[in-house]
């Protein structure tokens, strides 16, 4: 018989679809996942009523933290106020989930919004403020594209990292530097406990982190590697990455 493929929890979001609310994914991130992690995938539930993280991480090797347009709530981190949309179910579900799949020694790979869920779980903080950069006159860069550009536009806003000597990333590319698309008005203010950087944009803002934490590994980035994977060999490298961890095998 063959072995089997491992499972990865693909984190969905609520929006809302005619008059009713959904429970949604787009499929680039299930594609992706599937595709070039070699895997299946189960989608989770933002709704926390009746849901138990126990019960579903105790199922799943794995778990992924889509993007989505929804922020993470500012009093989560110990913040006030901040722009929606907001999205309660899911951060009360993608919470949970992180907090248990770690304890269980379990890989939590994040995307945007799943990286920053990562860090505010870790105990780690957000700014709101690295949108416009480069557009309101200062010295940063644009983390997102201007207001009012066309969907397929956002993904072409693109800027360098650069990556930590030695890190996870740099061993696995072979390279100091990667191009990626930028789609955030958020970011990590002060980084979670346990985490290392992986990679930082031209502004000092934090791109990418890692950990190894009681054997839960631990890789987010807060860019996109899911749009257009197909054309993206560094994209691919990513999910290829995941889909080791899922089979219990190192990131380097």
């Amino acid at each position: 018989m063959p072995h089997s493929k491992p499972v990865v929890g693909i984190m969905a979001c609520n929006r809302t679809v005619g008059v009713e609310n959904a429970h949604a994914v787009m499929e680039r991130y299930v594609r992706a996942a599937t595709v070039y992690g070699d895997c299946h995938a189960l989608l989770i539930p933002p709704m926390a009523d009746g849901f138990s993280s126990a019960a579903l991480t105790a199922r799943l090797d794995g778990l992924m933290l889509t993007g989505s347009p929804s922020n993470v709530q500012s009093e989560l981190y110990g913040g006030e106020g901040g722009d929606g949309p907001f999205d309660e179910g899911r951060d009360a579900v993608s919470m949970g989930m992180i907090e248990c799949m770690v304890t269980l020694g379990k890989p939590v790979f994040g995307i945007c919004r799943g990286f920053q869920e990562i860090n505010v779980v870790l105990g780690g903080t957000l700014r709101r403020d690295v949108g416009f950069g480069a557009h309101k006159g200062g010295n940063g860069i644009d983390h997102h594209a201007p207001d009012r550009t066309d969907f397929f536009a956002l993904f072409d806003n693109r800027h360098e990292v650069a990556l930590t000597p030695d890190g996870v990333l740099e061993s696995v590319y072979g390279r100091d530097t990667l191009r990626v698309n930028s789609v955030h008005y958020q970011g990590v203010d002060r980084l979670g406990e346990g985490l290392s950087v992986e990679a930082v944009a031209p502004d000092g803002l934090i791109e990418a982190f890692s950990a190894n934490i009681s054997g839960s590994q631990v890789l987010g980035v807060q860019w996109h590697p899911e749009w257009h994977t197909d054309t993206q060999p560094e994209s691919q490298t990513w999910f290829r990455m995941m889909g080791q961890a899922l089979r219990g095998m190192p990131l380097r």
